[in-house]
């Protein structure tokens, strides 16, 4: 190794690369939660490799929107929620964040309930599990800092690669001579265009944004107390290599899983996913015994990570915009998942489980405020000084935005 390269991978691994690792590399792990687990394995079911090709494409609007979600908490050293409420009022914060929390409601039912069916394969009743699911998942996020409530997630976040990966292998690689391994397939058709805005939704979430700004503030923040200072170009630095490696995997997380369920018979519905029973059935014959149990593990750890992301991204946000009290954080917390806890028990799974392409696809409507919030503040320079947009990143990050917005716009028209 030339001393060029040893050099840049001792600049990778530094000691201040590896102390502000976290919260983009977690907020990516979130982006593949219960919901984009089970989109990308229906997309998998219907189109085979067909959408390989836009998963990868959209490593790129996934980068560009979460770098500048960092770039604005390391420029101010403050959530999105409390940015926007001290420069453009409580009223404007109120409306970028109310979206985010009616949408979080629903996130959380389908990550519980992705918990719960991963525990169901392995024998254990969600009536039983879940509620015990809710205790621990309020105790992580009201009892422990932000910094302890990493640590759990980062080695989660690698089971559930590992499951992925173990998925695939089971499953094995569709033969080029199978017309579902196409990873090119474009299909003007009102059903392909909804898989691809469902995806499009699964890549980014409104609680990823308000992550990612207020995670990387309080980690930079929780450094400077024990006296470690990074310059802000040199976090921005840092923070980009992080998101970018972070939306690299993510991506290649959803190819495997849209891989691992190709040819999967009944997969395509989203019903499926609501009976082990069916899945077990299903899965053994053709990717072998131990399939639904790393299914089980893969979709569990998967809903874990999402559910501790979601609910600190959110009750932030919420909080921020609404100038609450830290003391009142615990408030949030166990009101806006209490009535996922209580549907999921009460309502039945397919029912929850079918709406979640749809709600995939709503999700790309409620990124509208806090997209245009992330490009007001970002080209501010009172607000970001010398880490304001360029108009070069700027052109990139609106078209970005248009094209993000314009895949549930088409899935729309094409569905009437």
């Amino acid at each position: 190794m030339d001393a060029n390269a040893l050099t840049k991978r001792k600049k990778f691994l530094s000691k201040d690369t590896l102390l502000m690792f976290g919260p983009a590399w977690l907020v990516m792990m979130a982006d593949m939660d219960a919901s984009s687990y089970i989109g990308a394995a229906q997309t998998g079911a219907t189109l085979g490799y067909g959408l390989i090709w836009l998963m990868l494409v959209l490593i790129i609007p996934l980068y560009v929107v979460q770098e500048l979600a960092g770039r604005i908490s390391i420029a101010t050293r403050s959530g999105l929620g409390e940015v926007v409420r001290e420069n453009y009022g409580k009223r404007v914060a109120s409306i970028v964040a109310m979206p985010m929390a009616l949408t979080d409601m629903f996130t959380y039912g389908i990550e519980y309930l992705g918990i719960g069916i991963g525990l169901e394969i392995m024998g254990l009743s969600l009536y039983y599990t879940i509620p015990v699911i809710y205790i621990i998942h309020i105790l992580i996020v009201t009892r422990k800092r932000y910094n302890q409530a990493e640590k759990p997630l980062l080695i989660i976040s690698l089971i559930l690669i590992v499951a992925l990966l173990a998925s695939l292998f089971y499953r094995g690689i569709m033969p080029l001579s199978s017309p579902m391994s196409n990873p090119l397939l474009i299909k003007p058709a009102a059903g392909y265009f909804f898989l691809l805005a469902a995806n499009v939704g699964a890549v980014i979430m409104p609680f990823m944004i308000f992550f990612q700004a207020s995670a990387t503030g309080l980690k930079l923040t929780d450094m400077s107390k024990i006296g470690i200072s990074i310059k802000s170009h040199r976090s921005v630095k840092i923070m980009r290599r992080e998101t970018l490696v972070g939306a690299i995997v993510t991506e290649l997380l959803m190819v495997i899983a849209e891989m691992a369920f190709t040819g999967i018979p009944h997969a395509a519905s989203s019903s499926f996913f609501a009976t082990p029973q069916e899945l077990g059935k299903v899965l053994v014959p053709i990717a072998g015994s131990l399939s639904p149990f790393i299914f089980g593990i893969g979709i569990i750890a998967a809903g874990f990570i999402a559910l501790i992301t979601i609910s600190l991204g959110s009750a932030w946000g919420i909080a921020e915009s609404l100038n609450i009290s830290k003391k009142s954080y615990w408030l949030v917390y166990v009101l806006e998942s209490l009535p996922a806890v209580i549907a999921v028990i009460i309502i039945n799974p397919s029912s929850l489980i079918a709406l979640v392409l749809y709600l995939l696809i709503f999700f790309v409507f409620t990124l509208v405020a806090p997209m245009i919030m992330l490009w007001i503040i970002g080209r501010n320079k009172k607000i970001m000084g010398e880490l304001v947009l360029s108009r070069k990143n700027e052109a990139l990050y609106l078209a970005m935005f248009i094209l993000i917005i314009s895949t549930a716009v088409i899935a729309v028209a094409t569905s009437l």
